[in-house]
């Protein structure tokens, strides 16, 4: 079986997530291929995992992977934030977050998550969620979707990308990935075509962030997975850019605060403590070998808390 993605800072992870026991578990809320999972349970033999993912052929990829750990790993096909959300079982001990998009999506879901080529125009990590991103660009407003390019994806040229697709779609719908990328391409200025990133590197992001709802489901399960992890367990996520690590840092933080007043009352009127002790109060980041060995790893950010004992 071939793996195509390289788990991003998994020393680091490895270092910072320890589990309670000898038997604990953890939560592997975004499984991908499974090597952030494989490697817990080749270093700790009792340790139990759940994996998570939305995309059927990616945790079946897993599954594969990981099946010589027997009753020690089980995967869902399931959103992480649903699942946490619902989840009543045993208290973990360690709950990590990846939210990067996995190589195996670019290179081989044929979702046209690749701007660089000729797919169907789908980028579902879901693939019986209710639309795709061709819906999205060949439906939605010109307003809306230029609001979508510059929220989900800080494109400064928004508004003419928007534009050329709502034009480009009069004639015919765009149901390509390398069409779409045209669209794009032609539609931004000529001194942006040539920078670092190819000018279509953001429109992509913003749309797969549509389509899969993906910074609503950050909030949502990062504070739930700091709810159900036992006393002394840690949580650990990590972002890829702006818009992901934003939330976060905001929610440990906000759990790190014994005070939670509103800041123009003079006196602590809440009696509040702490939830979490921030383990990172500045995100690490990949070291330059794995950056040069690992290049998607280059803007990772891993922020860690702990959960800490609660008064009676």
């Amino acid at each position: 079986m071939e793996i195509l993605h390289t788990s991003v800072m998994l020393n680091e992870v490895l270092t910072h997530l320890v589990p309670c026991s000898p038997d604990a578990l953890m939560i592997d809320c975004t499984l991908g291929e499974g090597g952030h999972s494989e490697a817990f349970l080749s270093k700790y033999p009792e340790l139990k995992i759940i994996g998570l993912d939305r995309d059927k052929d990616i945790l079946a990829k897993a599954g594969q992977r990981l099946v010589r750990f027997s009753d020690r790993f089980v995967g869902y096909n399931v959103w992480f934030d649903e699942f946490l959300n619902s989840y009543d079982g045993i208290a973990p001990s360690m709950i990590l977050f990846d939210l990067g998009i996995s190589v195996f999506h670019y290179e081989a879901s044929q979702r046209g998550f690749s701007f660089r080529r000729n797919e169907d125009l789908d980028m579902r990590l879901d693939k019986d969620g209710d639309i795709c991103v061709s819906d999205v660009v060949n439906t939605y407003h010109q307003e809306q979707l230029a609001d979508i390019i510059y929220n989900y994806g800080e494109e400064r040229y928004s508004r003419r990308i928007a534009s050329g697709i709502c034009e480009y779609r009069k004639s015919q719908a765009i149901t390509k990935s390398d069409e779409l990328a045209n669209i794009v391409w032609k539609s931004v200025p000529a001194a942006y075509r040539h920078g670092k990133l190819h000018p279509a590197t953001k429109t992509f992001q913003a749309l797969r962030i549509e389509v899969n709802q993906e910074l609503k489901r950050i909030s949502s399960g990062v504070k739930r997975a700091v709810e159900i992890v036992r006393p002394g367990g840690r949580v650990a996520v990590i972002s890829f850019h702006s818009l992901e690590d934003r939330p976060v840092k905001y929610i440990f933080k906000q759990f790190a605060q014994a005070c939670i007043c509103p800041p123009d009352i003079p006196k602590c009127e809440c009696s509040g403590t702490p939830t979490v002790k921030l383990i990172t109060k500045k995100p690490l980041v990949p070291t330059e070998e794995e950056c040069r060995s690992n290049p998607p790893s280059r803007s990772a950010k891993l922020r860690v808390v702990e959960k800490l004992e609660q008064p009676l």
